[in-house]
């Protein structure tokens, strides 16, 4: 876990594979064939036990949800369902991987913003500032001094 403390190997969450393809079936409203099905084409694909049986997650029954709705009532075909939660797929990893990149980037200017105000606290207060002399255009002529006659 990201707070550091143990999970508790008992604790449920979305994605501990629970339901058996029956339940799965009953929970999501589709036959268990059609979970079958599903699982062949990769639309989802639950966990399986040593024996091989299928064990869904709450996610995989949202999942079958999600896939019936598009089937159903949007009229998208199982190829194109399959693309689309593999493109969610990706736009997740994605957003994952921004959020990392950006903590990671603030981190870093954080750093940066430490080491400059080092930098500027070494500093010596007893120097003067450089400051550049304005170039002018204007033509100087110097003549030396004629010695004076007595």
């Amino acid at each position: 876990m990201m707070d550091g403390r143990r999970r508790n190997p008992y604790e449920l969450t979305e994605e501990t594979p629970v339901y058996v393809i029956s339940v799965a079936a009953q929970l999501s409203g589709l036959h268990p064939q059609t979970l079958r099905q599903y699982d062949r084409l990769g639309l989802v694909s639950p966990d399986r036990t040593a024996g091989r049986g299928r064990r869904y997650s709450a996610r995989d029954i949202e999942l079958l949800r999600t896939v019936q709705q598009l089937s159903q009532d949007e009229g998208i075909n199982l190829a194109g369902i399959k693309r689309i939660i593999e493109l969610e797929n990706q736009v997740a990893a994605l957003q994952s991987r921004v959020a990392e990149l950006e903590a990671a980037l603030d981190g870093a200017a954080a750093a940066m913003q430490q080491r400059e105000a080092a930098v500027h606290a070494s500093y010596r207060r007893d120097l003067v500032p450089y400051q550049e002399v304005q170039q002018t255009s204007a033509l100087v002529v110097w003549r030396p001094k004629r010695p004076q006659q007595d």
